[in-house]
């Protein structure tokens, strides 16, 4: 075992710098002495810590090696059931690391559920709550939002049980930084929200804790002059006294509370604790600095019979449909064989109706076939279609094209003669919450979302920067399998 070790090291070495490299050595040799002697947990740390130098580095099948190499002193040991277990747990938990790295959510779930074993059978509860810890991180992680809540719920019950207060401002404070390392906007937003959920109710526990510990000196001190002087008969009337002015102090105290920490939090913390959450990235930063903004001005028009209303729920709608397709795995996308002229006719004659008088509409695309994902490059053409009847003024001219690059690759393009797009907005245009909207004048989330339907399916969409005369967007498509159709002339 430690002669394939020397390997590892050794091709490591090869690729890294001198400095981790040391400290990826020095971990090894610490792990083969401690192994020697027979103390496995502390070689088991010492593996664990080389394993994610490793990973780090994305030297995966060395990390994997070594916790293989890790396990195997595990199961040759001495040590007891439970042991053996919690040791286990470990080597596992960094397993399921590398996964996330590797963005393979059914192996990380794979591994969770393993953790869960070992917890279970280690009987510490502390490897529990970092169980329910990494499980949380995984549902915001892959994008099930409402299980990671009650797995945090579930955690934070346990801690709130034990009075550890700070224990949960401590996880809460992890859980943002974690998303934030790995740019997980929607993780960032959930955990945030459940923060500052936290805060607004922390308060309270605690003066309701401290409420008890009141009560009992209370008691205590009646105890205490009922035993000394039983005939004092003012000494009902002072302590209900006394209760009354605690109950009203305390009250006042809470409401003071809740009100002063609401306005702290909504104005000076929060946007503190967001810019220092997402100063390495600044389209997140807007997106979670816009959400109440964006939100708040149809919140506030709220009527079951307003277009306000209608327009909040397709924001919402959007929202979700975007979050969807950021965790959506490419590898599910289906191509379906498509005439493209007949396509591209049938595209622009649903928006005939949608022109301003005189606007000329023309299709130039070849008889051809190719296989496309329909569904996206449908939504999207549909989209841009829709904008350019919208922006293109009367008299104007749309126009659809595709162009065959090469035997694979081709684009869509969609031209109009409207509005010119600044060069410092074209790409502003395809980020989400970038600018605050009136919802009930569009949420500004179509182009976003068509371009990651364009990622999806192996393109891209973007602007003509050399178009002059109004606005073309190209929408690239890889891998078409085009084959020309001979038609009879």
């Amino acid at each position: 075992m430690f002669r394939r070790l020397s390997v590892i090291i050794a091709v490591f070495l090869i690729s890294c710098s001198a400095l981790v490299a040391q400290e990826v050595a020095n971990n090894i040799r610490a792990f083969e002495n401690c192994v020697a002697k027979g103390q496995i947990k502390e070689g088991v740390e010492h593996a664990t810590k080389a394993a994610a130098i490793y990973y780090g580095a994305s030297n995966y099948q060395e990390a994997f090696e070594l916790l293989r190499l890790a396990d195997h002193s595990i199961n040759s040991s001495q040590l007891s059931e439970s042991q053996r277990a919690a040791l286990r747990y470990l080597t596992t938990r960094e397993r399921m690391e590398m996964y996330k790295r590797m963005n393979r959510g059914a192996k990380v779930k794979e591994q969770l559920d393993i953790m869960e074993n070992m917890a279970a059978a280690s009987g510490d509860e502390s490897l529990k709550s970092d169980l329910l810890y990494n499980q949380a991180v995984y549902y915001y992680s892959f994008g099930q939002s409402a299980k990671g809540n009650a797995v945090m719920k579930k955690m934070m019950g346990r801690m709130i049980s034990s009075k550890d207060f700070d224990k949960v401002d401590e996880v809460y404070q992890s859980l943002i930084a974690n998303a934030r390392k790995s740019g997980n906007g929607n993780m960032v937003a959930q955990a945030y929200s459940n923060y500052i959920i936290w805060k607004d109710s922390v308060s309270a526990l605690k003066t309701a804790a401290e409420i008890g510990t009141l009560k009992q000196q209370i008691a205590d001190g009646e105890a205490l002059v009922a035993e000394r002087d039983a005939k004092l008969s003012s000494r009902s009337a002072i302590i209900s006294g006394l209760l009354v002015l605690v109950a009203l102090l305390v009250a006042a105290l809470v409401l003071g509370a809740i009100v002063l920490l609401r306005f702290v939090v909504l104005t000076r913390k929060q946007k503190k604790e967001i810019r220092l959450a997402n100063e390495d990235n600044a389209l997140k930063a807007k997106f979670i600095g816009n959400i109440s903004a964006q939100i708040s001005p149809t919140l506030m028009k709220l009527n079951t019979t307003t277009p306000e209303v209608r327009a909040l729920l397709d924001f919402t709608a959007h929202v979700q449909t975007l979050s969807q397709l950021e965790n959506a795995d490419p590898g599910e996308v289906e191509l379906e064989d498509t005439q493209i002229q007949t396509f591209c006719e049938e595209l622009m004659d649903e928006i005939r109706n949608k022109v301003k008088g005189g606007v000329t509409l023309s299709v130039n695309a070849p008889k051809m076939n190719a296989k496309i994902n329909r569904e996206y490059v449908t939504r999207i053409l549909r989209h841009l279609l829709v904008n350019a009847a919208e922006f293109t003024p009367a008299g104007g001219k749309i126009w659809l094209d595709f162009k065959k690059r090469s035997a694979q690759t081709g684009q869509f393009q969609v031209s109009d003669t409207g509005v010119v797009i600044p060069e410092e907005k074209r790409e502003e245009v395809f980020m989400p919450f970038v600018e605050i909207h009136d919802l009930t004048k569009g949420d500004g989330l179509g182009l976003p979302i068509c371009r990651r339907m364009a990622k999806l399916i192996g393109g891209d969409l973007s602007i003509d920067p050399e178009f002059t005369k109004g606005t073309r967007f190209i929408l690239k498509l890889k891998h078409l399998a085009i084959l020309l159709v001979l038609f009879a002339i």
